[in-house]
C-alpha cells in the first residue's frame, strides 16, 4: 500500500498548521441518559491526535455519530463526545456547534498551535452522504476549507462513499493516521499468507450480512466457526427445526450450497440455549441444536458448543472473530460469546477482532483487550477489506 503515513506530515511539520482528522467517534450513547456506554472508538484515535497536539498543529476533528436525517438532531450531537475526548487528551477539546457554519469557522479559527477542536455530527449535513457527487462535493469544499492538510484515521468510515472520507481527499494533501495504517497493515496479514492453521469464528444476525465475506474466506481458511442469529439457517439447511429463532428463509438453499462446498470446513452448534421469549428474564434451557421446540428461540450456543468451538481453536496460529454467538448484551445468553472469546484469547494465535459488536463484547464482558492481537474499529470496513473490495476511503489517500 503505498499511502503517506502521520510520520511523514510531522517529518514535514505541523506546527501552526490546521491538520484536519476524520475520526470515527461513532459511540454508543445510553438512549436514557445520553452517556457514553463505551469509549474504544474514541481512546482508538488518541495516539493520532497526541502525536499532532505535541508537534503544534491546530488540530480539527471531525466524525459522525449514528444516523441522522441530514439535519441538525439533539440525540445525535457529538457534544457529549467532546467532553470525553478532552477527558482522555487531558486538553479541552473546543466544541463548534455546527459542522462548516459560523460556529465551526470561529471554533477553528481561535485555535492556538496544540489545541483541539471538534466540529459537530457531519451526517447533520445532507451532503456528508449524498449520493450526488455535486452535493458531496459542494460539502467537501466548505469542509477541506477548515484545514491545510487531511489526516484520515476513521477506518470504520473508510468503506463509505463520503464527502469527509472519500472527497476531502482530493481537495488537501492527506495521509492516513495511525489508526488506519495499523488496520491496514493487519488485515493485509489475514488476506496475504497467514500463518496456519487459520480459523475463522463469525456469528452476528444475519448470513445474509456475512455472506460475501464467507465466500471470500471460505477457500482460504481451514476451520469457519459459525454461531450467533446466523447459525439457525445453517441449522435449517440441515434439515433441522429451529423453532422461533432468527431464520432468513430466502438463504436456506444458499447456506446448504455452501456446506456442501465447504468440504468439512464449516463448524455449526451442536447446543444452544431456547429461551420462551427474547427477554433477559425468559425461561430457558440449552437444547440439542436438532432438538430445539416448537416455540421457543436460540438466543446463545451452548456449553458443548463452546468445548468444541475452544479444542477447534486451540492449534490456530491465526484467527480472525467477527460477531458474536449470542444475544450476549442479556447476561444470561452471553456466556457462548464469552467463551469463545476466552478460547480465542487465551490461544496462541494471532488473533483480530473484526470491530463492531465483538469489539463491544469484549469491553462489555470485562476480557483483557491486550490478550488480543487486534481490535479492530471497523466491523463492515474489516469485512469488506477482507471481501477484496476497494474501500473508497482507502482509494481516496492512494491517490
Amino acid at each position: 500500500m503505498s499511502i503517506r503515513n502521520l510520520d511523514d506530515l510531522l517529518a514535514e511539520g505541523v506546527s501552526g498548521r490546521r491538520v484536519l482528522v476524520r475520526a470515527d467517534l461513532n459511540v454508543p450513547l445510553d438512549k436514557q441518559t445520553g452517556a457514553i456506554t463505551d469509549d474504544g472508538r474514541i481512546r482508538a484515535v488518541l495516539p493520532t491526535l497526541g502525536a499532532l497536539t505535541e508537534a503544534g498543529a491546530k488540530v480539527v476533528v471531525c466524525s459522525h455519530l449514528g444516523r441522522p436525517k441530514g439535519a441538525p438532531d439533539p440525540q445525535f450531537s457529538l457534544a457529549p463526545v467532546a467532553g470525553r475526548l478532552g477527558e482522555l487528551l487531558g486538553t479541552a477539546v473546543h466544541f463548534a456547534t455546527d459542522t462548516v457554519g459560523e460556529s465551526a469557522q470561529a471554533t477553528v479559527a481561535a485555535l492556538a498551535d496544540g489545541e483541539v477542536a471538534l466540529l459537530e455530527n457531519l451526517r447533520f449535513n445532507k451532503g456528508e452522504t449524498s449520493k450526488d457527487d455535486a452535493e458531496r462535493g459542494a460539502f467537501a469544499d466548505r469542509l477541506a476549507a477548515l484545514g491545510d492538510v487531511y489526516v484520515d484515521d476513521a477506518f470504520g468510515a473508510v468503506h463509505r462513499k463520503h464527502a469527509s472520507v472519500h472527497d476531502v481527499p482530493a481537495r488537501l494533501p492527506h495521509v492516513a493516521g495511525r489508526l488506519v495504517l495499523r488496520e491496514v497493515e493487519v488485515l493485509s496479514q489475514l488476506t496475504g499468507d497467514p500463518e496456519r492453521p487459520y480459523v475463522v469464528v463469525l456469528g452476528g444476525s444475519k448470513v445474509s450480512d456475512k455472506l460475501a465475506v464467507i465466500e471470500a474466506l471460505l477457500p482460504k481458511v481451514d476451520r469457519l466457526l459459525i454461531g450467533g442469529g446466523m447459525c439457525f439457517t445453517f441449522l435449517k439447511a440441515q434439515g433441522h427445526e429451529v423453532g422461533s429463532s432468527l431464520l432468513e428463509e430466502e438463504m436456506v438453499e444458499t447456506c446448504r450450497n455452501l456446506l456442501e462446498r465447504s468440504e468439512g470446513k464449516i463448524m455449526l452448534p451442536v447446543d444452544v440455549v431456547a429461551a420462551e421469549a427474547f427477554a433477559p428474564d425468559a425461561a430457558h434451557d440449552t437444547v440439542p441444536a436438532d432438538g430445539i421446540p416448537s416455540k421457543r428461540v436460540g438466543l446463545d450456543v451452548g456449553p458443548k458448543t463452546v468445548a468444541g468451538f475452544a479444542a477447534a481453536l486451540k492449534d490456530a496460529r491465526t484467527i480472525f472473530w467477527n460477531g458474536p454467538m449470542g444475544v450476549f448484551e442479556m447476561a444470561a445468553f452471553a456466556n457462548g460469546t464469552r467463551g469463545v472469546a476466552e478460547a480465542i484469547a487465551g490461544s496462541e494465535a494471532f488473533s483480530v477482532v473484526g470491530g463492531g459488536d465483538s469489539a463491544a463484547a469484549v469491553r462489555a464482558l470485562g476480557l483483557d483487550e491486550k490478550a488480543f492481537g487486534h481490535i479492530s474499529t471497523g466491523g463492515g470496513a474489516s469485512l469488506e477489506y477482507l471481501e477484496g473490495k476497494t474501500l473508497p476511503g482507502i482509494a481516496a489517500l492512494e491517490n
